[in-house]
């Protein structure tokens, strides 16, 4: 029997325990898709308890308390304390055998705190004096622990009308030397149909200078702020789509869309179609001119609890797996920016991973010279990137397309310790290619496989993105 989480942890073979230890584990951290927030590395903070760090805004440990059974108030509630939050979550991790919370949590646990044992509810005090005592050294602050995890790049995500000071602060600051860069997330642009919507606008009105009356406007509006976020350093777009969309419309029609929304009239699903796709093919066009990264999430179905929508608002861990299939209109989408040559690079992330195949598939019908792999499928994302969701998506890749150009690992994450979890994506690869080495299915040239999961580490993201790290 193999000791818990140890060093080989997950490494089944020697092929792979060596592509690990002296190979994957020793390359930097480009984290280029999280939701952290830029204040609070500016603001250099540090986190009074472990609570703060680990259980504020994590949605997945949420879900997974939830499913215990435990009241809302010891989760996000008010009256309760940090040490009481902390006890419910380490009652409940014991049972979360096969969730990739349990792998995380432990790992978090040695790399930052030192801490070997297990987290569960006779340990919870142990563990939350350790890691509070931990949380006061120098070393523990936010910059302190992206330090530590040898982090060398950051792309946040950040909305068309954020005036992006933190990042400007960090750009200003010689003491920190980790690249801070914003990521274009323009959803509520596209979102004409959602509430808030003619609010929004009038922002984008104010920081842009444009007067939005048409849908030329809005287009205008939104190249001056990419023109902005492009001087800040951004080198990609991140959206968050319900599924992919061909609609394509005239300006004039375009154009009584908006004025319904601006004014808050109901739109058919048709009219909110047809201005996304006019929003999305516009930008993309400008993405491929700036040299963007157009990242594409999409399959969520969103707030999909009333009730607790309206007690917590969004991202609170009511979202699950839509089943949209959106084939034919992905495929419309970039031959039409393909067609113009403004295809820019581009990650699609499906989140059923029943669209795996497909996505696979598709890439390979558009691929082209502005980078090796220069369209993505993206790393397991949200309720995939689990130990068999990373596997299935590294082995749908391999099968349909060229796992060797692969970008690799993200954290999607608003917690600072989070990068463990390109240690555990690491972990996985190097596993996966090492069990088909020593099946004999591809030929021991360690040197060569090393070269390709240094690449898939951190090389490959480096290049593509255009860090220059």
């Amino acid at each position: 029997m193999k000791k818990f989480m140890d060093q080989d942890f997950l490494l089944s073979n020697e092929t792979a325990k060596t592509l690990f230890h002296d190979y994957a584990s020793k390359m930097p951290v480009i984290d280029y898709h999280c939701h952290i927030n830029p204040q609070e590395i500016a603001e250099n903070r540090k986190f009074e308890n472990i609570t703060q760090v680990w259980l504020g805004g994590d949605h997945y440990k949420w879900r997974l308390i939830r499913s215990c059974g435990v009241d809302e108030e010891f989760i996000t509630g008010s009256k309760s304390t940090d040490r009481e939050k902390f006890q419910k979550f380490a009652e409940c991790l014991p049972r979360a055998i096969g969730n990739p919370l349990y792998h995380w949590t432990h790992l978090e646990l040695q790399r930052y705190f030192g801490y070997y044992g297990v987290l569960n509810a006779d340990t919870a005090e142990e563990v939350w004096n350790l890691c509070n005592q931990k949380l006061q050294e120098d070393g523990m602050s936010v910059r302190g622990l992206i330090k530590q995890s040898n982090v060398k790049a950051i792309a946040t995500t950040d909305d068309p009308i954020d005036s992006l000071e933190w990042h400007q602060k960090l750009k200003d600051d010689p003491t920190f030397d980790v690249k801070v860069v914003p990521a274009w997330r323009p959803d509520k642009v596209m979102n004409i149909n959602k509430a808030g919507f003619s609010d929004y606008m009038k922002q984008l009105e104010i920081v842009s200078g444009v007067s939005i009356k048409n849908i030329a406007d809005v287009k205008a509006a939104l190249e001056k702020r990419m023109e902005f976020f492009n001087r800040m350093g951004c080198r990609a777009s991140d959206h968050g789509l319900d599924y992919l969309i061909y609609n394509p419309a005239s300006e004039e029609e375009l154009d009584a869309v908006l004025q319904k929304g601006l004014a808050g009239e109901s739109l058919t699903q048709e009219e909110v179609n047809k201005y996304k796709y006019a929003i999305l093919l516009f930008v993309g066009r400008k993405y491929a001119k700036l040299g963007w990264v157009m990242e594409l999430h999409y399959g969520a179905l969103r707030n999909t609890n009333d009730a607790m929508f309206q007690r917590l608002g969004a991202d609170t861990g009511f979202d699950c797996i839509g089943t949209h299939f959106c084939a034919d209109s992905t495929v419309q989408f970039l031959n039409e920016l393909n067609k113009t040559g403004e295809l820019p690079k581009t990650i699609i992330y499906p989140l059923n991973p029943v669209d795996n195949a497909v996505v696979g598939s598709i890439l390979g019908c558009f691929q082209g010279t502005l980078a090796p792999g220069q369209l993505q499928q993206g790393s397991a994302w949200w309720f995939n990137d689990t130990k068999t969701g990373m596997i299935d998506q590294m082995v749908n890749l391999a099968n349909l397309g060229v796992l060797g150009t692969f970008t690799g690992m993200l954290t999607d994450s608003r917690s600072f310790l989070s990068y463990t979890r390109h240690e555990y994506f690491r972990r996985i690869l190097c596993n996966l290619i090492g069990t088909w080495v020593e099946n004999g299915e591809y030929p021991d040239d360690i040197e060569y496989l090393g070269k390709m999961v240094q690449d898939i580490s951190f090389h490959n993201t480096n290049r593509y993105f255009g860090f220059d790290c």
